[in-house]
């Protein structure tokens, strides 16, 4: 089913085209399957949640997407062309923000461009993409000089640095408050509408799936399969309480099996 396009700017997002994906993890107590034939396209601009219980797979397709791993079976593309290693135009933000303590902010974010060799001449990137999450004011600053929220700001500027074409966010807020996980949930939403990257995230997380996503991608229990898909026609900017996400939530509950809680 093709989702809803809303861009406001020039879609700058890749496709994304997973192709009956199947893994399995090779433990010494035997195979652990882990995805079982996973068919996804997402289009230029598009931003997917991938909603799931814990350990269902989701982040594991995540790094096979990233290029990470390699598939036990099938394949995934971008723009075409078959994934098969890590690349500057896919980047995988984690819920650890995993900054180095002796960098500063701002040497953090430059981290990327200075293992390409490109940080003289793209300096002002760097800038940039400090500006784009609020952080100027802290480019000098230590990471145990900021709060929880400031430091996944980081991991997003060292992220947006790079101009992905497809931004993979691994539960990236899971780790926050419940104030500070709301507002970085806007924060990213704009971000993405401003700059057009394709988005995909995973979460267990219904509210925060339904918040900021185009569509949502309900899966099982581990092996993951796709169980079903909503498309979210909610506007942006979204009210939480609106009814077209009470109802979306409630056929996500269900599909998830805890509806009855609700």
């Amino acid at each position: 089913m093709v989702a809803v396009a809303r861009r406001t700017d020039a879609e700058r997002g890749a496709r994304i085209d997973i192709r009956n994906v199947s893994h399995t993890f090779a433990l010494e107590t035997g195979p652990l399957p882990v995805l079982n034939q996973i068919d996804l396209r997402v289009e230029p601009g598009e931003f997917v949640a991938l909603l799931g219980p814990s350990g269902c797979g989701k982040s594991t397709l995540l790094r096979l997407l990233a290029g990470l791993e390699s598939a036990s079976a099938g394949e995934l593309l971008q723009d075409g062309r078959v994934v098969t290693s890590p690349d500057p135009s896919r980047i995988l933000m984690f819920q650890d923000p995993t900054l180095f303590p002796w960098r500063t902010v701002w040497d953090n974010v430059a981290l990327g461009l200075q293992v390409r060799r490109q940080l003289a001449a793209q300096r002002s990137r760097v800038d940039d993409a400090l500006k784009r999450v609020g952080l100027t004011d802290f480019a000098r600053a230590y990471p145990h000089q900021l709060s929880g929220g400031m430091a996944q700001r980081v991991a997003l500027a060292r992220a947006l640095v790079n101009d992905p074409e497809v931004l993979m966010l691994d539960e990236p807020l899971g780790r926050l408050d419940s104030l500070t996980r709301i507002a970085m949930q806007s924060e990213l939403v704009d971000l993405w509408r401003k700059t057009g990257f394709t988005a995909l995230l995973v979460t267990h997380d219904v509210e925060e799936a339904l918040f900021m996503a185009d569509r949502v991608i309900v899966l099982s229990g581990r092996p993951a399969r796709i169980e079903a898909e909503l498309i979210n026609d909610a506007p942006y900017p979204r009210q939480r309480g609106s009814a077209r996400l009470a109802e979306l939530r409630h056929q996500a509950l269900d599909l998830l099996g805890l509806d009855a809680h609700w």
